[in-house]
């Protein structure tokens, strides 16, 4: 009896402690296709990745700029480039601190040497007064704080629709010049064409 007694309290116990790192260790089962991805970088490959990264962008404790990003990547290289794999959504804003524009694209690269911003795959600029420009790559360069492309672009605001081969913008999106423009200008007045000389 004295024998029956010593088996169950010690056998419970540590049954109870196996079973419990049973269901611990079922319950950390990793994601396959991350472990895989990590897996099949380059050998010497030094890469930092963040996941849900918001950066905030001042100057003079003046907000200039807010980026959120599902994933980021930091190449630790020679070119010391950010990555964007998964798209980016930067919102501007104004003295003010008011939204002035925003920008969101599936794909984004910021090459740190020339000091310039890549954003590429559906690129949608929208300014606060609703005015939209879609792109498939646009180009932001630091040194000049000028925007500008060489892909097929469309323009819409509440008036026209613009197409253009490329185009150049300031940093602000205020000055906008579209290169081999073609427009539809949506008439408001009740004739289907603007009257001349009267």
């Amino acid at each position: 009896m004295f024998i029956n007694v010593w088996f169950i309290k010690k056998f419970i116990p540590l049954s109870l402690f196996i079973w419990l790192g049973v269901i611990l260790l079922g319950s950390c089962e990793p994601d396959l296709r991350e472990v895989d991805r990590i897996a099949n970088m380059k050998k010497g490959e030094a890469v930092d990745i963040s996941y849900g990264v918001t950066l905030t962008y001042s100057d003079s404790a003046v907000v200039k700029a807010v980026m959120t990003s599902p994933e980021m990547r930091v190449l630790h290289d020679s070119t010391q480039n950010y990555e964007f794999p998964k798209g980016v959504l930067i919102v501007f804003y104004d003295e003010a601190g008011k939204e002035s524009h925003r920008i969101v694209s599936d794909y984004a690269i910021q090459r740190e040497k020339e000091k310039t911003t890549t954003f590429r795959k559906n690129v949608v600029v929208t300014a606060i007064n609703g005015d939209i420009v879609k792109t498939e790559e646009l180009i932001y360069d630091e040194n000049s704080d000028t925007f500008y492309n060489h892909t097929l672009i469309t323009a819409y605001s509440k008036n026209d629709n613009l197409q253009g081969s490329s185009f150049t913008s300031d940093g602000n999106f205020k000055n906008i010049n579209i290169e081999n423009a073609t427009a539809l200008y949506h008439v408001q007045s009740g004739t289907a064409f603007p009257n001349f000389g009267n």
